[in-house]
């Protein structure tokens, strides 16, 4: 069996939309998304927790959808849509899931609190996701919370929740 490796400088080309705008990166084959957005471009909102999956610390969203970044390989993200933290708030204002998070204390330390709005937002945004107490507190699962804010965060979301429906009404649209 012949193996073929590459080159320890060898690098890819990388291009995705970052927080709306277009980036080409230059990155080595195995370079793990949340290494590239916290090292290479300087984002450090996103948060590196366990590095397993398995705390949601680094949690990002891949066209729309809620992903574990400390998983992903820059290169699966060639093409697609990329939203961190940084990339949330739109024209100055916060996102209504960051505003909820303050109003109801929800960010005690703060280290996971990127993470926990990020999966929140992408619940909350799907319109196919059921949004009653027990969804999202199974579906915010995979976020852990060192500090024991759980039901400040589930405040939270709920007041987002309402806050976006309402915004929907107004706005003569399903939520």
């Amino acid at each position: 069996m012949q193996m073929s490796l590459s080159p320890p400088d060898a690098t890819l080309t990388v291009r995705l939309i970052l927080n709306g705008e277009p980036v080409t990166l230059e990155v080595p084959p195995q370079a793990i998304l949340l290494d590239v957005l916290r090292d290479q471009l300087h984002l450090g909102g996103t948060k590196k927790g366990c590095d397993h999956g398995q705390c949601g610390a680094c949690t990002v969203h891949v066209d729309g959808r809620a992903v574990n970044a400390c998983l992903r390989l820059a290169a699966m993200c060639e093409g697609q849509a990329i939203t961190t933290i940084e990339g949330l708030a739109e024209k100055g204002q916060l996102h209504p899931v960051q505003e909820a998070f303050l109003v109801h204390d929800a960010y005690q330390c703060g280290y996971c609190s990127p993470g926990q709005i990020m999966s929140a937002v992408a619940l909350l945004e799907d319109p196919e996701a059921a949004t009653d107490d027990a969804a999202v507190r199974d579906a915010m699962s995979g976020n852990l919370c060192r500090c024991g804010a759980y039901r400040n965060i589930q405040a939270a979301i709920a007041d987002a929740r309402r806050h976006l429906e309402s915004n929907a009404q107004q706005q003569g649209r399903q939520p």
